[in-house]
């Protein structure tokens, strides 16, 4: 089959152990994201089996339309970047394992770096020793140990980095939906009293939702602002949680003060075109949480898992056909 990788900004995925099962294949990689519709049609004119990095490109029907020789969609996790209606009506199959039984470490991981990295102005004073200072007049640190964490969403990622503040000797209160909080509270964390409650009361942040038409622009200017001026906001899920422009305008008016943050309203932020980047306060890394080579190399090998049982006619994990 002709096969087609999208999105593969590092080049990574011909050097995981995954790779060898599209032996036999021929197989494109690209490595930058298309300008548009009419690129990206050219580059997949001749795709068969087509495989995503996440959500890092929409495939919209009016793409699929043009595809006449594609037959497969492969890639892991929730699919509202597909048309799947229109995947259907051309017959193209779609398979996507969402994995459940596993939370992502990376990402809870990445989430306890950049806060670290925040609430010690790690990279800040990294630059000043860099150029030829030492202990800026902002040096002073303040320690995570008896502060307050309230982690919004209890799933499987929040549970681990609420299991690490608690590791910090942190206070950690939990608020999402009824039965997260019924999980929290069964595993010895605070259940806040409301959501304003968690914003208000807590020095950090940290935001584990899923982002569904529900979640969607579910963090507000409003909740922000009922941050204190030196607590830290963090969000390694999607930016699409936050409402647009809330988080800029929340820093800039000082309420919180700081803010981590992994991912952005449009990706890849390429000439630094965020004017998030452009804020003294802000710690920020180009949605890394998932990027690690053993990540990578489960989430290719369940994709190429799925080219190859729907070679054998009996596809697997589909979610349109």
């Amino acid at each position: 089959m002709n096969v087609t990788i999208l999105d593969d900004y590092l080049d990574i995925v011909r050097t995981l152990p995954c790779f060898a099962g599209l032996a036999g294949h021929r197989v494109t990689v690209h490595t930058t994201p298309a300008a548009g519709i009419d690129e990206l049609a050219e580059r997949l004119r001749d795709t068969e089996a087509l495989l995503l990095f996440r959500e890092r490109t929409r495939i919209p029907g009016a793409l699929v339309a043009r595809l006449p020789r594609l037959r497969l969609i492969s890639l892991v996790g929730p699919v509202p970047h597909v048309d799947l209606a229109a995947c259907a009506e051309h017959g193209v199959t779609v398979c996507s394992r969402v994995v459940t039984e596993r939370p992502s470490y990376a990402t809870a991981e990445l989430t306890w770096g950049l806060l670290l990295a925040a609430w010690r102005r790690i990279p800040q004073e990294m630059a000043y020793l860099r150029a030829g200072g030492w202990q800026s007049p902002h040096a002073t640190g303040r320690q995570l140990h008896g502060r307050m964490l309230g982690i919004l969403g209890f799933g499987r990622i929040g549970a681990l980095v609420a299991g690490c503040g608690r590791a910090f000797g942190m206070q950690v209160r939990v608020w999402g939906r009824s039965g997260s909080l019924e999980r929290a509270a069964a595993q010895g964390f605070e259940v806040a009293a409301s959501e304003s409650e968690l914003f208000t009361g807590s020095d950090v942040v940290s935001v584990h939702l899923a982002l569904t038409p529900q979640t969607q622009g579910a963090v507000r200017r409003e909740h922000l602002a009922l941050m204190r001026p030196e607590a830290l906001f963090v969000n390694t899920s999607r930016a699409g949680l936050v409402a647009p422009g809330a988080l800029l305008e929340a820093l800039q008016a000082g309420r919180p003060g700081a803010a981590a943050v992994d991912v952005f309203d449009e990706e890849p932020v390429l000439g630094a075109r965020d004017p998030l980047l452009a804020l003294p306060n802000v710690v920020a890394t180009p949605h890394l949480g998932y990027v690690t080579r053993e990540g990578l190399d489960a989430m290719f090998a369940t994709m190429i898992d799925q080219i190859g049982a729907f070679e054998r006619g009996a596809p697997i994990h589909v979610v349109s056909a």
